[in-house]
């Protein structure tokens, strides 16, 4: 694999998308998305609870993209800057040549194939540019957009449980079955 670095942020062009760095411009569209309770009903996180919440969550981010442990775009529309979602790699494993994906979308833009596209060039940077083997996706049994969404990503779902909790499944993706 070869070696992170985030330093010169990865923009990836899409399209319909333009797939960049999450600023502390993004504050109001971070606490509509990391407040609102349909997205938030399948997630185990803190809900936030005031913008300072999501300004403190940004900061988070961006601190660990310059330490190289997670790589997160805010999706937009590239037309018209509008901000529609977020999509990351996290949880980098050396050893197992692995990384987990993760992603959400404002629900005025969910049903669009917004996040297949975003997702299908997120998947192909970290298998062509980062080099990894296999990308993990959990979710929740009861989110049947993002199994889908994973199913059309040839995404194959796992017998195991996420840390033994039935609630969340396990999908996994190989750079063979790309």
């Amino acid at each position: 694999m070869t070696s992170r670095n985030f330093t010169c942020f990865p923009v990836l062009i899409t399209e319909r998308l333009t797939l960049r760095q999450l600023s502390i411009d993004d504050h109001q569209d971070i606490f509509a998305l990391r407040s609102d309770n349909e997205i938030n009903k399948y997630l185990d996180r803190r809900v936030a609870r005031t913008p300072e919440d999501a300004i403190d969550f940004i900061n988070k981010i961006n601190d660990n993209l310059r330490e190289n442990v997670s790589v997160y775009w805010a999706i937009t529309l590239t037309e018209t800057r509008t901000f529609a979602g977020t999509i990351c790699l996290y949880d980098f494993s050396t050893g197992h040549n692995s990384c987990e994906i993760g992603y959400e979308l404002l629900p005025d833009f969910q049903g669009r194939g917004i996040m297949k596209e975003a997702a299908e060039k997120v998947i192909e940077y970290a298998f062509q540019t980062l080099r990894f083997q296999k990308i993990i996706a959990i979710t929740h049994r009861d989110n049947q957009r993002s199994a889908r969404l994973l199913r059309k990503l040839i995404f194959i779902s796992s017998k195991e449980t996420f840390e033994g909790n039935p609630d969340f499944y396990i999908f996994t993706l190989t750079e063979s079955t790309q």
